[in-house]
């Protein structure tokens, strides 16, 4: 239900350089990227390099902008060892782009972030910016997206670990359970302990044996 939804929220963001600062700016957004990947256990994945394909009219930017940009995008990938493929015809319109399709423990394939190159959105609006040459130029814009639709990304992470997340991303961490009433007091204690150590600990103090308790603590 979560990866179908009717409406969501993007993590969009729009970056603003020069041409000279669209490799660096592309580097950083690739290792947020993998960063944020590697946190959530999320290690199988695949990068996409989405190229223009020469045959179509469809593309805006000149033919030297886009060669320079190509060459630049899988330079950043291989300077930071990500194996990748090249898919032409696969780019905006506007620009070439980075997409990581994340696979999950089903093997179920999920395009995430991505990271596009946009010569259009400056010259529909105009923009320009003074350079060190004291003159007009026209600047580019990165769009970024690492989670792609926030929604879609938690159900990916739910089905990826089938419910039991790493400890730092579960919504209860741990839970406390006494075995019978004299154990309650003491019981009481551990959980203030837990959340005063920053911990979301959870008091199971109902009158049921220790296997069920443990059996519905894991489900």
């Amino acid at each position: 239900g979560m990866t179908r939804v009717r409406g969501f929220t993007q993590d969009d963001a729009h970056i603003f350089c020069t041409d000279a600062q669209v490799e660096e700016e592309f580097r950083g957004c690739i290792d947020m990227t993998k960063y944020v990947l590697k946190s959530l256990g999320l290690d199988n994945y695949r990068v996409r390099l989405g190229f223009r394909d020469p045959a179509s009219d469809k593309y805006v930017g000149s033919v030297e902008q886009w060669d320079r940009a190509q060459r630049e995008l899988g330079e950043v990938c291989r300077s930071l060892g990500i194996d990748y493929s090249e898919e032409p015809g696969e780019a905006a319109f506007y620009g070439p782009k980075i997409d990581f399709s994340v696979t999950d423990a089903l093997g179920r394939k999920w395009q995430c972030a991505t990271i596009q190159l946009d010569y259009q959105l400056p010259q529909r609006f105009d923009l320009k910016y003074i350079g060190a040459d004291n003159a007009e130029h026209r600047p580019v814009v990165i769009h970024r997206a690492i989670f792609g639709s926030f929604e879609r990304f938690i159900g990916i992470l739910i089905e990826n670990y089938a419910g039991a997340f790493p400890l730092w991303l579960a919504p209860v961490q741990a839970v406390v359970l006494p075995i019978a009433d004299r154990h309650l007091d003491y019981a009481r204690k551990i959980e203030a302990d837990l959340k005063s150590a920053g911990l979301r600990g959870v008091l199971d103090d109902r009158q049921e044996k220790i296997g069920y308790k443990i059996r519905e603590a894991q489900l």
